[in-house]
């Protein structure tokens, strides 16, 4: 073959793939910053013209309204635009954090249920999901809202759980608590070897020891003077507030000391006992540890905590702890809501599982409760965490809908008030969305993360 035909025809530049391509990419990105320019310039000339803010120096006036919910320090006199912002931004958090975990429990105890053999328990199951996720979850929020929370009583009729008397710090409650608390725990772990019903009645008992062990636990750490209410009305869910009273870095210290010391001995004691077989009361020693150095602490240095109570003044309770009717309706409303979305996702990721890997299990000899817990739903997993997260990043823009039954959230707060009174729309509302933005990148990152740890890996 001659040279002349081993040479390859010359191409022009700028009929270069490659060439080509970044051309029209340059191109298409210059008229696009140009369209994008025209546009931020044609909105601050009119903004300026109507006398619109165009920048941010409104985020350091003083706000001028008082938010009835706020995690951090708040006044209409004092705080600015800036603090309103955190104050919505943190209540959007906590609502939503704490929906997500209510959602995602109840969605997978509804989720398991429609697949049990109990008629009457997948009946039931069935009825929920279909019934909550075909409403409209606002109109739900409403329903939660004005037909169950506002109609209680007033405060001066409160439904009142009755009074209770503590006793102060004492050496009996150490002993009792340990006690208490190990046979709970014990009972607990023996719940896992048997079958059947027993597995609800020792898990049963087992957790209401362990309730009892940490009520006596508190009454050693707090001293509680008199007696406590809690309270019920149209204005919320009254309860008495812990109020520190003395330096906590003692019984905090304690504290950690007793859960890693409980730790490492149950890892001691586990090795013990597959060497020489002996059976030590690891449960006792262990729940000893945990609740038994922080009641000796309060002997030496005093209780660290006191409870303040409640108390009706004029149309009114002063003090306590308050959980507003809107953060109830809003999160109720959310949990259930999800919950019906998460059922369906894990009734359908447990039902991906090879039938084949639930009978090994039975041949392996586990209950149905330990082939779920041990085999099925880990498998299940991989196919429960993509949509799941899906719902999560759902339930955070829901709750956007607070603004209908009056929660201060981001969107009330900031997109609401801060907007009216100062007229900066534009930055506002592209603040608001970088937040939900954001807030939704890091769920999927982390939900990311969370799923990559999940994956079965081949070999």
């Amino acid at each position: 073959m001659s040279d002349i035909q081993m040479r390859q025809p010359h191409v022009p530049w700028w009929n270069e793939p490659k060439n080509r391509g970044f051309v029209y990419q340059s191109l298409l990105f210059i008229v696009l910053a140009f369209l994008i320019w025209s546009a931020v310039d044609n909105a601050s000339t009119n903004m300026r013209a109507r006398g619109i803010p165009t920048d941010f120096s409104f985020w350091n006036r003083t706000a001028g309204f008082d938010v009835n919910l706020t995690l951090i320090e708040f006044s209409a006199a004092a705080s600015t635009y800036g603090q309103a912002f955190w104050v919505g931004l943190l209540n959007t958090l906590m609502v939503s954090v704490v929906s997500i975990i209510f959602a995602t429990i109840l969605g997978f105890g509804i989720g398991i249920a429609r697949l049990s053999s109990n008629w009457i328990v997948a009946k039931l199951a069935t009825a929920y999901v279909e019934t909550l996720r075909n409403l409209p979850l606002l109109l739900q929020l409403l329903f939660w809202y004005n037909a169950v929370l506002k109609p209680l009583p007033g405060p001066r009729d409160s439904v009142s759980v009755p009074n209770i008397s503590f006793v102060t710090p004492d050496i009996v409650p150490t002993i009792v608590c340990a006690f208490i608390g190990g046979v709970g725990y014990a009972a607990t772990r023996y719940a896992r070897t048997i079958g059947g019903v027993a597995v609800i009645v020792a898990n049963a008992i087992g957790a209401l020891l362990m309730l009892t062990a940490v009520a006596i636990w508190l009454s050693g750490v707090v001293r509680f003077s008199g007696k406590a209410g809690i309270y019920l009305n149209n204005r919320g869910l009254i309860f008495p507030e812990f109020v520190e009273t003395a330096d906590t870095w003692p019984f905090a210290i304690a504290l950690v000391v007793g859960i890693v010391g409980s730790l490492a001995f149950r890892h001691w004691a586990r090795g013990v006992q597959k060497e020489t077989g002996d059976q030590m009361p690891v449960a006792l020693v262990a729940m000893g540890l945990i609740f038994g150095l922080p009641l000796l602490t309060t002997l030496v240095f005093g209780a660290p905590f006191d409870l303040a109570r409640p108390e009706l003044r004029g149309f009114n309770f002063v003090g306590g702890t308050r959980i507003l009717p809107e953060f109830a309706a809003l999160m109720f409303g959310l949990s259930l809501y999800t919950a019906s979305f998460i059922a369906e996702i894990v009734r359908a990721g447990i039902l991906a599982v090879n039938k084949g890997q639930t009978e090994a299990s039975s041949a392996l000899g586990l209950t149905r409760a330990q082939g779920l817990k041990l085999v099925v739903v880990p498998q299940a997993m991989r196919v429960i965490i993509p949509p799941l997260t899906n719902q999560f990043l759902n339930l955070t823009k829901n709750s956007s809908l607070a603004v209908f039954i009056g929660y201060p959230d981001l969107v009330q707060v900031f997109a609401g008030t801060v907007l009216n009174q100062t007229g900066a729309a534009v930055q506002v509302i592209a603040i608001t969305m970088a937040v939900y933005l954001v807030i939704s990148l890091v769920t999927s990152f982390v939900m990311d993360i969370y799923n990559k740890r999940m994956a079965l890996v081949e070999r």
